[in-house]
Order: structure tokens, then C-alpha cells, then sequence
């Protein structure tokens, strides 16, 4: 049984034998040399394992989501999944032959996966990093004429620090989080090309993106659906609906389902269609505006909260590195808003005091040292709770 990643690279040496493939620890490998070093076929135990009992809708990749709000779930993709991934993703973004995309992000994750299979059907290269350091990774993109890059929000904050980037880059994708307003413009001030976008492992990572960053660009807002891919917002009983609710996704590039005992095809999916635990509308041009997580909403003296929105909102003031904020449960308010601040909680308790709407205004303020982030930067919001209140400053 040929691993998915031998067919992937065959194809990829026998159109671009001589192209870059890998750049990893100073050496630089050839599509034609990093097939000959991989196996032709998984250890005999591995596919045995793959074919008892067989995977639903010929699924040959398994990988894990984040997990940040909640136990990580185990996605079944198919060669076919992968493919309209990669070529869907290649009419937003283009990627050709000499172009070097930086992977930084964990490989056991889609985001940083997807890179390497991107890369293969165009004929470009991979600049693989393990782990992120921002002026490694500044100093790697000069000395390798990096053109695209894939980040969190948090690593292109640092990189921020780091100075401007190089003129060859073409397209810096951003997602795995809220990209605040304050941030998207700084970086877009300095130079950086970057491309918001909104993914998930359960459509083999794109699902809308921005190519170019526009000048009213809002907040959460990721761009049209990328083609051949159909997202919709739907209400809690899973019915199209105008205006703000959950989101839907259905595709080629969507999971076969979920992986479970019985390996049945399907779980996971409503018709096809994969609700995701994320809000968002469309704006009047079509472009995808994701909110935050649906089961991040609070509601706070009767009023709803998105978590996201005043995390924005927090991080315009100075002084303040990174915020996040959730709720404490209350008799009277439900949810009191909480912040947890990396920086000078009296400064922003000051600050928002006469700049925040009385229902976006946080009553608790949590000075931390650092916010509880997995691998791939997302905060874990079901830490925050617990964090909030353990140190409680009332408003």
C-alpha cells in the first residue's frame, strides 16, 4: 500500500525533478531526491490497520483539529479532499515553480500539512521550520527569498518587532485566530501582504480567503469562499438564515466525517454539509465575516458578547500586549465580562472606561504574565474561566 505522500511526491519529481523540494537545517533537497528518500510502501501492520475495516470514502489521512475548546476530534480526509484543497486554495493564492513557502506552524495540524501538499502539486519549496522564532524565521525569509508565509495572529505580532519584511514576499495567510483591527493595519502599514483566511481541518484547511488585503477591511471579515466551495449561515435547527448565525461548509474539500469505532461514513455531517461551532454573516459584497465561536457568546446582563469583538477593542490600548476575555458566571449579570491582560491592568481599566459601550466594558480585570495557548496559538478559552477568577479586580 503506497503512502499517500509517495504518489504526492512522484507526481511532483517526475513534472519538477530538479525543483527545490525541502529546505530544512541549511540543506536543500530536490523533489527527484526526497522521493527516492521516502519509503514506497507503510509497514505492513500500518495498512492492515488502514484496511480493517476499511475507511469510509477512501480516506488516507487522519489528523487530529487544535482542540482549543474542547478534546481534539479525529478528521478522515481522502486523497480527493486533499486534492480540491490544494487546487482551490491555488486559484486564490497563487503558487508556483521558485516560490519558497515558510512552514512554521506544527505539521501534525492541517495548517502547517497543507503547506507541504500545496507545494508539491505546484513545484514549489518548503522552508521548514520547527517551532517559531521570529528573528530566525525574519532572517530565513531574506536569505531564502521566502514568498509566502503562514501565520497565527501572535506570530505576526512578533514578527512585527522584528522590522519590515522582505520585498519578495507575495502573500503572509493569517488565520488560526481573531486578527485584531490594531494588528491587520500595523502590519499592513509596514508592508506585509497579508491575506486573512478561515480554515478548519474538517475541509482540509481553506475555506475563504482574502488575496489582497482591502482598505475597509473589517475585522473577522476572510473573504469570499473560495470556489467550489459552498458556505452557508444557519440557525440553531440548521436553517438558512439572513444575517448572523453558525456556519456551514460542504465541498470537495470536506471530510468524509469523523473518525469513531465503527469507522462510519458520515459523522459529523448533516447532509453533507459541516456545521462548524463558528458565527459569522456575509457583508453586502459576499466577503465571509466570521465572529468567533459559537459557544464563545456570553451574555451578560441580557445582552449578547462575543469574546472577540471586545478583545479587539482591548488591544487598541497601549501598553496592553495580549488580552483575552471570558465570562464569570453571576446571579445578576449571567456572564460578568472578565479580561485577562498581559500588561498594565490599571492603564486599561482607565482606558476603556470611557471608550467601551457600558455592555462591552469589562467588570473584572486579571493581570497575567502570559494567556494559555496551544501549539498553533489559539487560546484555550476553557482555562480562562478558572484564571479569571482566581485574581479578581472589579471595574
Amino acid at each position: 500500500m503506497k503512502t499517500l505522500l509517495t504518489r504526492w511526491l512522484e507526481r511532483a519529481a517526475q513534472s519538477h525533478p530538479d525543483a527545490p523540494a525541502l529546505m530544512a537545517e541549511g540543506e536543500i533537497v530536490s523533489y527527484a531526491a526526497l522521493r527516492s528518500a521516502v519509503p514506497d510502501w507503510l509497514p505492513e501492520r500500518v495498512a492492515n490497520l488502514l484496511k480493517q475495516p476499511e475507511l469510509p470514502g477512501h480516506a488516507e489521512l487522519l489528523i487530529a483539529t487544535s482542540g482549543s475548546t474542547g478534546a481534539p476530534k479525529t478528521v478522515m480526509l481522502s486523497e480527493a479532499n486533499l486534492e480540491a484543497a490544494v487546487l482551490t486554495s491555488r486559484s486564490r493564492i497563487p503558487l508556483a515553480p521558485g516560490d519558497v513557502w515558510l512552514a512554521c506552524l506544527p505539521l501534525q495540524h492541517i495548517g502547517g500539512m497543507a503547506i507541504f501538499y500545496r507545494c508539491a502539486e505546484a513545484g514549489a519549496a518548503v522552508l521548514l521550520h520547527r517551532g517559531f522564532d521570529a528573528a530566525r524565521v525574519r532572517e530565513d525569509m531574506e536569505r531564502h527569498g521566502v514568498t509566502h508565509i503562514s501565520l497565527v495572529p501572535a506570530m505576526l505580532a512578533r514578527l512585527l518587532e522584528a522590522g519590515a519584511p522582505p520585498a519578495g514576499l507575495k502573500h503572509a495567510l493569517i488565520g488560526g485566530g481573531p486578527l485584531s483591527l490594531g494588528l491587520a493595519q500595523r502590519a499592513h502599514q509596514a508592508g506585509w501582504p497579508i491575506c486573512p483566511t478561515y480554515g478548519m481541518s474538517e475541509a482540509a484547511s481553506q475555506v475563504a480567503t482574502l488575496a489582497a488585503f482591502p482598505p475597509d477591511w473589517r475585522e473577522g471579515m476572510v473573504g469570499l469562499p473560495l470556489p467550489g466551495v459552498s458556505v452557508e449561515i444557519v440557525d440553531d435547527d440548521n436553517r438558512p438564515v439572513q444575517g448572523e448565525g453558525r456556519i456551514r461548509v460542504r465541498g470537495p474539500n470536506v471530510m468524509a466525517g469523523y473518525a469513531n469505532a465503527a469507522h462510519e461514513p458520515g459523522h459529523g455531517l448533516r447532509d453533507g454539509w459541516f456545521v462548524s461551532g463558528d458565527r459569522g454573516y456575509f457583508d453586502a459584497r459576499g466577503n465571509l465575516v466570521v465572529l468567533g465561536r459559537h459557544d464563545d457568546v456570553l451574555v451578560s446582563g441580557g445582552v449578547n458578547v462575543h469574546p472577540a469583538e471586545v478583545e479587539s477593542l482591548l488591544l487598541a490600548c497601549p501598553g496592553v500586549s495580549d488580552v483575552a476575555v471570558t465570562g464569570v458566571s453571576d446571579a445578576v449579570w449571567g456572564d460578568r465580562i472578565a479580561a485577562l491582560v498581559v500588561g498594565s491592568v490599571d492603564d486599561l481599566q482607565e482606558w476603556c472606561r470611557d471608550r467601551l459601550p457600558s455592555h462591552l466594558r469589562p467588570r473584572l480585570f486579571v493581570a497575567v504574565a502570559a494567556l494559555p495557548r496551544n501549539a498553533l496559538g489559539k487560546l484555550e478559552r476553557k482555562r480562562l474561566p478558572a484564571l479569571a477568577r482566581a485574581m479578581e479586580k472589579p471595574c
